[in-house]
C-alpha cells in the first residue's frame, strides 16, 4: 500500500449513558449528519424497548440482541486457479460490531411500524428473542461458513 493505514477517530461516549458503543451505533443510524435526530430515534426505541419488557434494562436488552447478531465467521470469495471458492474465515471483533450494527439497522429500515423508533425498538426485541432478520442473517453467514468449511485450508 502507498498509503500510510488510516488512524482511528477517538468516539466521545453519548450523553444519556455514557457508552462509546452507543456512539458507534447512533453513528451508523444517522443520515445525512443528523445525529442529534438519530440519538432521538435511538433513545425513543430505547424507551419503547423498556415499555414492553419491563423486567428488563433497555440499554442491557440493546446489548445482548447486538451480540445475538453479530457474527463470528464469514466467508470471502478468493480464485484459486480459476475456479472462485467461498473461503470461512474468522472475522476481527471491531469488524464484527460493525456488521452487527449495520444488519440491525438495516433490516429495522425494512420493518413496517410506523416510525423508524418502532422499527428499530421491533428489531431490537427480535434481535434479544434470537429472531428477526438481523438475526436470521448471522445464522445464513454462519451456515454459509460451516457449509464451505472444506475450503478453509484455502485461507491465506
Amino acid at each position: 500500500m502507498r498509503k500510510s493505514r488510516a488512524k482511528k477517530r477517538v468516539l466521545l461516549p453519548d450523553p444519556k449513558f455514557q457508552d462509546k458503543l452507543v456512539t458507534r451505533f447512533v453513528n451508523n443510524l444517522m443520515l445525512d449528519g443528523k445525529k442529534s435526530t438519530a440519538f432521538e430515534i435511538f433513545y425513543g426505541a430505547l424507551e419503547i424497548v423498556n415499555e414492553k419488557m419491563e423486567e428488563e434494562d433497555s440499554l442491557e436488552v440493546w446489548k445482548k440482541s447486538l451480540s445475538n447478531v453479530t457474527p463470528g465467521v464469514e466467508v470471502r470469495s478468493r480464485r484459486i486457479g480459476g475456479a472462485t471458492f467461498q473461503i470461512p474465515q474468522p472475522i476481527r471483533d471491531d469488524r464484527k460490531i460493525s456488521m452487527g450494527m449495520k444488519w440491525m439497522i438495516l433490516f429495522a429500515r425494512k420493518r413496517n411500524e410506523k416510525t423508524m423508533a418502532e422499527k428499530l425498538a421491533a428489531e431490537i426485541m427480535a434481535g434479544f428473542k434470537e429472531e428477526g432478520a438481523a438475526f436470521k442473517k448471522k445464522e445464513d453467514t454462519h451456515r454459509m461458513a460451516d457449509a464451505n468449511k472444506a475450503f478453509s485450508h484455502f485461507r491465506f
